[in-house]
C-alpha cells in the first residue's frame, strides 16, 4: 500500500504538473502532514487537501499550507475554482475549510470512498481580489 500511494503521489506531479507537498516545521524539520493540490482521474473536481500527521493538529499548520496551495492554484495554475473534501464528522478539517473561506457545498463520493463526504467550495480568485475577510483567513 506504501509503494502504491508513493506511486500515486508522483504519478499526480507527472500527468498534472502539480501534487501535494510536505508540511515541515520550519525550527526542527519534522515532518507534520501533507498539503496541497490534488485531482486524480475522476474525482468530483480539482481540490485543496490536507492531511496533518497525528498530534499536529490543532496548530494552525493546515490553514496556512492550504492558503498557500490556494495562491499557487489560483496564481500560478490559473485555477479559477476549487473545492475541499470533508469526511463527515470531521470538525476540524471542516473548521480549516471555514477559515479559508470555504462554504459548503453538497456532497460527493470519490472514487475510494464507501461514503458521500462534505464538499466545501473556497472563494474564487476574484472575490479574494476584493479583500473580503476570506482573503486574510
Amino acid at each position: 500500500m506504501a509503494w502504491r500511494q508513493l506511486a500515486t503521489e508522483i504519478g499526480h506531479w507527472t500527468l498534472r504538473g502539480y501534487g501535494r507537498w510536505m508540511v515541515e516545521l520550519t525550527d526542527t524539520g519534522e515532518t507534520v502532514g501533507m498539503v496541497g493540490l490534488w485531482n486524480p482521474l475522476e474525482w468530483p473536481e480539482a481540490e485543496i487537501g490536507w492531511d496533518l500527521f497525528e498530534g499536529h493538529e490543532g496548530r494552525g499548520y493546515a490553514t496556512e499550507a492550504a492558503l498557500a496551495a490556494r495562491a499557487h492554484a489560483y496564481d500560478v495554475l490559473g485555477w479559477t475554482t476549487a473545492i475541499s473534501l470533508v469526511d463527515a464528522g470531521n470538525e476540524g478539517s471542516a473548521a480549516v475549510a471555514r477559515r479559508l473561506g470555504a462554504a459548503p457545498d453538497g456532497m460527493a463520493t470519490p472514487p475510494g470512498y464507501a461514503t458521500p463526504v462534505h464538499v466545501y467550495r473556497h472563494p474564487g480568485p476574484e472575490a479574494l481580489e476584493e479583500g473580503g475577510a476570506e482573503a486574510y483567513a
